[in-house]
C-alpha cells in the first residue's frame, strides 16, 4: 500500500506574503508548532544567493545559514528541506547534505528549462539531498512534454517529483490526468507529490482527490497552516491532516497546528489575508499570469468584465503563462482605439446639451435645505441637470453621471421608476440590462497626484473643460466635514472623507479657481469651494 507524506511549506511558500520576514520568534514558535503536530516533512524556506541572511526571515543565501536558524532545534523524525527557485542559488551555495540541517531540496523549475534543472537537481543529489523536482505550472505541459520530463526524471532519479497547479488552473479531473502519467511511468521508487493553490477554490478537493487515488507511488502532499500562501493560497494543511487522520489512520497532531495559526499566522492574515479573490479568479479562468490583470487594473480605466474581456484574447498560447508586457500593451492599445474609443459618445453628449445651461447637482446637504433657490433656477432657466451619482429627491434630472459601480447599484430601485432619465458614464461602470447613453474613458479624468484620484466633480469638470464647455451652473456642493455628515442621504458617506476633510476643501478650491481660468462656474447653493485660501486657511 502507497505511503502518504504531509508537507507544511508555510514558511517558504507563506513568504511571498510577508517577503518571508515572519519574524526570528514566530519561525521558531511555527516550526516547533509543526513539530509537535507530526507532519513528515518541513519546508524551512527558500534558498537563494540573492537575498542576505537576516534571522527575521526565511529566505537565505545558503544551507550554511539554514543551519543558524534550525540546527539547534528539537526536530524529532521530521525531514526539513530547502527550496530553490532553479538558476536563484548555485550548486556552491550547499553544503554537503551530512553537514547540513537540511535533509532535502527542492528545486522548481518552468517548462524551458527542464534539461539544465533537472542537471541541477542531479547535481545536489550527488551532494547527498533528497532531492524534489518540482513541475512549476503543471498546466503548461502537453502530455508528450510530460512524457520528455519523465524520461528525465527517470534518468536522474529524485526523491519525489511533485505536480505543481502554480496558478490554480486545475480540476480534480485534471489532477488525476495528469497524476495518472506520472503514476505510469513514472519509476516505481520515486515518490509523486501535489501542490495546490486556490484560484477556483479548488486546492483542497484537488488535494483529496490526489490523495485518494489508488496508485502503488508513495506521495507526498503539500499544505499550509490556514492556506497561507502566493495569490488565492494554498490547501489548508490543517484539513489534509484530519482527512489524512480520518481515511489513511494517520497520526497527525490537529491542534499544533490550531496554536500556530492563533499565534502566529493570524497576525500575518489580519495585515495582508490571502485566499479567494476576483484577481486571481480572473487569472485562473482565462489561464493568464496575474501580471496582466494587475497591467491591466493599473490603466484605471476599465470595469472587472472589460479586464476579463481582455485576458480573453491574450495570444498565443505560450504568452499567458509567461506575462510579457509588450503583448499586455498592444492588446490594451488595441482595445481602446477599437471598442473603447469615446470620440463618438462625446460628441453625441455635445449634441444632446447644446444650447442649454447645465446645472450640475451634488449630494451635499444644501441641495436640500437650500432647495428652494434650486427650483427658483431651474423655473427661470431650465437647465440641462445632471446629478453626480445619485437621483436626488425632489428634482426631475435628465442625466446621471456616474464614476462608480456601488453608486450606480445604490440607484437601481429609483431607476426602475425613473425611465427618462439618461446616463453619461465611465469606462469602468457596467450597465445593467443594455448600454449607457454615453460612455468616455475614466483614465484621462483621474488625478495621480492626489490620495483620491476620482473626486467625480473633478472628473467632470475635467471632461466639460475637454468639450469646451465655458458656462457652469452648480447646487449640492457644500465642501467637506469632519464634524457633521457631508452628504444629504448619510448612507453615502464615506469614512476617509473625514479624516481628509481639511485637505479636501483646500485642494477643491484650488481646482475649482484653475478650472475658473476657462470656464464660468457658479454655485447656487453655498459652497466652501466658492473662495481660494492658502495653505494656512486665509483668503487669497
Amino acid at each position: 500500500m502507497k505511503k502518504v507524506s504531509l508537507l507544511d511549506c508555510t514558511l517558504r511558500d507563506g513568504g511571498y506574503v510577508n517577503d518571508w520576514k515572519f519574524g526570528h520568534s514566530h519561525l521558531i514558535s511555527i516550526f516547533e508548532r509543526l513539530i509537535d503536530s507530526n507532519v513528515d516533512i518541513i519546508e524551512i524556506g527558500f534558498l537563494d544567493k540573492r537575498r542576505p541572511f537576516d534571522i527575521d526571515r526565511s529566505i537565505m543565501p545558503d544551507t550554511k545559514c539554514a543551519d543558524k536558524i534550525y540546527e539547534k532545534l528539537e526536530r524529532k523524525k521530521t525531514m526539513l528541506v530547502g527550496m530553490i527557485d532553479y538558476g536563484t542559488c548555485s550548486i556552491e551555495n550547499l553544503q554537503p547534505c551530512e553537514n547540513s540541517c537540511l535533509d532535502g531540496i527542492r528545486v522548481i523549475f518552468k517548462k524551458h528549462l527542464m534539461n539544465q534543472a533537472m542537471e541541477f537537481c542531479r547535481k545536489v543529489k550527488a551532494l547527498g539531498y533528497k532531492v524534489f523536482s518540482q513541475l512549476v505550472s503543471i498546466t503548461s505541459y502537453n502530455d508528450e512534454e510530460l512524457m520528455e520530463l519523465i524520461n528525465l526524471v527517470n534518468e536522474v532519479k529524485p526523491y519525489c517529483v511533485s505536480i505543481v497547479d502554480t496558478y490554480g488552473l486545475l480540476y480534480p479531473e485534471d489532477v488525476l490526468h495528469y497524476y495518472e502519467i506520472l503514476d505510469n511511468n513514472v519509476e516505481k521508487d520515486i515518490r509523486i507529490g501535489f501542490h495546490a493553490h486556490n484560484n477556483f477554490q479548488l486546492g483542497y478537493a484537488n488535494s483529496l482527490a490526489f490523495i485518494d487515488k489508488k496508485t502503488n507511488h508513495d506521495i507526498v502532499v503539500d499544505g499550509t497552516l490556514y492556506g497561507m500562501g502566493k495569490s488565492a493560497g494554498n490547501a489548508p494543511i490543517e484539513l489534509i491532516a484530519m482527512r489524512l487522520n480520518n481515511k489513511f489512520n494517520k497520526n497527525y497532531n490537529i491542534s499544533p497546528m490550531l496554536e500556530a495559526i492563533e499565534e502566529s499566522i493570524m497576525e500575518f492574515y489580519s495585515k495582508s489575508p490571502w485566499g479567494y479573490k476576483m484577481l486571481f479568479y480572473i487569472c485562473a479562468k482565462n489561464r493568464c499570469h496575474p501580471n496582466y490583470f494587475t497591467y491591466y487594473e493599473s490603466k484605471r480605466n476599465l470595469s472587472i468584465s472589460k479586464i476579463d474581456h481582455i485576458m480573453s484574447k491574450i495570444e498565443p498560447e505560450e504568452k499567458k503563462l509567461l506575462y510579457d508586457n509588450k503583448v499586455a500593451d498592444e492588446l490594451y492599445k488595441s482595445f481602446i482605439e477599437g471598442e473603447y474609443s469615446d470620440y463618438k459618445d462625446r460628441l453625441k453628449f455635445v449634441k444632446e446639451i447644446a444650447r442649454k445651461r447645465l446645472l450640475i447637482l451634488g449630494p451635499g446637504k444644501n441641495i436640500q435645505i437650500q432647495k428652494d433657490k434650486v427650483n427658483s433656477f431651474i423655473e427661470e432657466y431650465a437647465p440641462y441637470i445632471i446629478a453626480i451619482n445619485y437621483i436626488p429627491d425632489g428634482f426631475k434630472i435628465d442625466c446621471v453621471f456616474v464614476t462608480n459601480g456601488k453608486r450606480y447599484h445604490d440607484m437601481t430601485l429609483k431607476l426602475k421608476n425613473s425611465s427618462n432619465i439618461k446616463f453619461l458614464a465611465t469606462t469602468n461602470v457596467e450597465c445593467r440590462n443594455g448600454s449607457f447613453d454615453f460612455v468616455i474613458n475614466r483614465a484621462p479624468l483621474l488625478e495621480d497626484k492626489e490620495s483620491i484620484i476620482d473626486n467625480s466633480f473633478l472628473m467632470l469638470l475635467k471632461f466639460f473643460k475637454s468639450i469646451d464647455i465655458d458656462e457652469l451652473y452648480c447646487a449640492g456642493f457644500d465642501g467637506y466635514s469632519d464634524k457633521e455628515d457631508n452628504y444629504c442621504n448619510p448612507t453615502m458617506e464615506y469614512f476617509f472623507v473625514k479624516q481628509k476633510a481639511s485637505h479636501l476643501n483646500f485642494h477643491m478650491k484650488n481646482a475649482i479657481a484653475d478650472f475658473r481660468k476657462t470656464m464660468n462656474i457658479k454655485f447656487i447653493t453655498y459652497s466652501a469651494y466658492d473662495e481660494v485660501e492658502d495653505i494656512n486657511g486665509a483668503s487669497i
